[in-house]
């Protein structure tokens, strides 16, 4: 195989974080959430979001975004409500078993970043990390 292009050379090491996450969140019973709907979780604002927001960062139909948070709002990690800047529109927020299951994300997160760093050393760490970040200033409309 050819050297792999910079598309599967950052794919593979996000999946191995993001197969990591959902097996410690499946171990402390978070087991009913899917990736897509991780998609939409983990862009919800500190203040909420509203669906139509989830919907462009993500980068999914409003439709699909809101079967999805349907989805998370049965299962209890999300919830809708009023917009106190717009009586009209209303707020995804986080909800009590999702405010559970950030805790554990974040614990495999950091147990990730930590491995990666014994790994690479902290100074190619740092760069990864700023090289990754300055690349988001060109990829990323919804920072």
């Amino acid at each position: 195989m050819a050297d792999p292009n910079i598309g599967l050379l950052l794919y593979v090491p996000y999946r191995e974080l993001e197969n990591r996450v959902f097996a410690a969140l499946a171990e402390a019973g978070f087991d009913d959430v899917t990736p897509a709907q991780a998609r939409i979780f983990q862009r919800i604002g500190p203040s909420g979001s509203r669906l139509t927001e989830l919907a462009e960062a993500a980068r999914v139909t409003k439709q699909t975004a809101g079967f999805l948070v349907d989805q998370l709002e049965r299962a209890g990690y999300v919830e809708r409500t009023p917009d106190p800047t717009d009586a009209r529109a209303r707020l995804v927020r986080v909800a009590g078993r999702g405010g559970q299951a950030i805790p554990v994300a974040e614990a495999v997160i950091a147990e990730v970043e930590a491995e990666w760093t014994a790994h690479l050393g902290r100074r190619r760490m740092a760069a990864l990390c700023d090289a990754l970040t300055r690349l988001r200033e060109v990829t990323d409309p919804y920072p």
